[in-house]
């Protein structure tokens, strides 16, 4: 273990003594520092993006605290430790690389797919034994993931057992049929709420799928798209203050307007 680790450790284990602490990090449980864990994880993913990286490198430290913070209240408790997470991923990547720290071998990268997919499933079905019950194709998947990406893994996991389109043609008149189905609702002359969340979730679905046949991360392409929105409302807004203009006074055909001469300017 390097020296900064080890100093981390003992200032995190500093941070949540009881008596001479930090009073916010004492009263901290695995609950509460969750969405912290998310939230960082996500900015790394930002810094990445941004290409920064200085930025990369303070995020993942923001992160690794994080993994820290959870496996010191994690050995207060007497589960576990630090070294034990280390240890458990360690021992994952040595088992899920044969053809690295084994003696098996692979003819191409799609067989070390197939490979490193064919070795979860076996971890999969072993973690269903022990809890007593059979094991899914859909086992493993976070329910704390974001619903998009969550989509994603669920399409892809049951297309592994040929639960799938044929062809992009296929997923697309999915989406098309899903769509026509949310505009007869959003129609109706009194809305079921209930029913339009329903049709709305089912497009989302059915476009998570259409991005899947074409190999676009549907995550990565909603993060372009905001991208995208954020630069030409910025536009709109500069171009109607450059012409005196409040945002908030402007009507829609004046933002219409000046967003068209963003797009046409390749924001």
């Amino acid at each position: 273990m390097t020296a900064q680790l080890t100093r981390l450790l003992d200032i995190m284990a500093r941070l949540r003594d009881p008596e001479n602490g930090c009073p916010w990090d004492v009263q901290q449980d695995f609950a509460s520092i969750a969405p912290y864990t998310i939230e960082e994880a996500y900015e790394v993913a930002d810094a990445i993006e941004q290409g920064d990286i200085a930025a990369l490198r303070e995020e993942l430290g923001d992160l690794l605290l994080q993994v820290v913070f959870h496996a010191r209240m994690a050995e207060e408790q007497r589960a576990f430790d630090f070294n034990a997470v280390a240890k458990s991923i360690a021992d994952k990547m040595v088992r899920r690389h044969p053809h690295v720290f084994g003696d098996a071998s692979f003819d191409d990268e799609k067989a070390q797919r197939a490979g490193w997919e064919s070795q979860k499933a076996a971890e999969r079905a072993a973690k269903a034994a022990r809890d007593g019950r059979n094991p899914s194709v859909l086992d493993g998947i976070p329910g704390a993931l974001p619903a998009l990406m969550r989509s994603e893994k669920l399409g892809k996991r049951a297309a592994r057992v040929g639960f799938e389109w044929p062809d992009i043609a296929g997923a697309v008149d999915k989406l098309d049929e899903e769509i026509a189905e949310l505009k007869v609702e959003a129609a109706a002359p009194a809305p079921d709420r209930v029913r339009l969340k329903d049709e709305i979730g089912d497009v989302l679905f059915s476009v998570v799928n259409v991005a899947r046949h074409l190999d676009i991360d549907p995550e990565d392409a909603l993060r372009h798209a905001n991208a995208k929105f954020e630069r030409r409302f910025h536009a709109v807004e500069q171009g109607l203050a450059a012409d005196g203009i409040d945002i908030a006074d402007a009507d829609l055909e004046a933002m219409e307007e000046r967003w068209r001469k963003a797009k046409i300017n390749g924001l």
